[in-house]
């Protein structure tokens, strides 16, 4: 048996290099897990009716929000990236048929 990358189970797609916008759906997911464990942490001692924590902690939690928007910038550089390959192709077999 001959030693391809299909032989031992690997697809060509996961040989490629990251798409577009795969970075930043992997950063805004990181950013958003901190601002989500910060939203936490800063919500607990409202619950336990302790003192709060002090501000620049609320505006840690702040990037929950920033994370899901680098998640969906991301998201949408990636479907657009996908837009134009398919529209090359077409263009491509367009240009063969003629």
């Amino acid at each position: 048996m001959t030693n391809t990358p299909h032989s031992r189970g690997t697809t060509p797609a996961t040989s490629e290099t990251r798409g577009a916008g795969d970075v930043l759906v992997r950063v805004g997911a990181i950013v958003f897990f901190v601002g989500a464990v910060s939203t936490l942490a800063t919500m607990v001692p409202l619950l336990l009716g302790t003192d709060p924590l002090p501000t620049p902690a609320y505006f840690v939690s702040m990037l929950m929000g920033a994370g899901l928007a680098l998640a969906l910038c991301g998201l949408l550089r990636s479907a657009l990236a996908q837009k134009r390959r398919v529209q090359e192709a077409r263009e491509g077999q367009a240009a063969a048929g003629a």
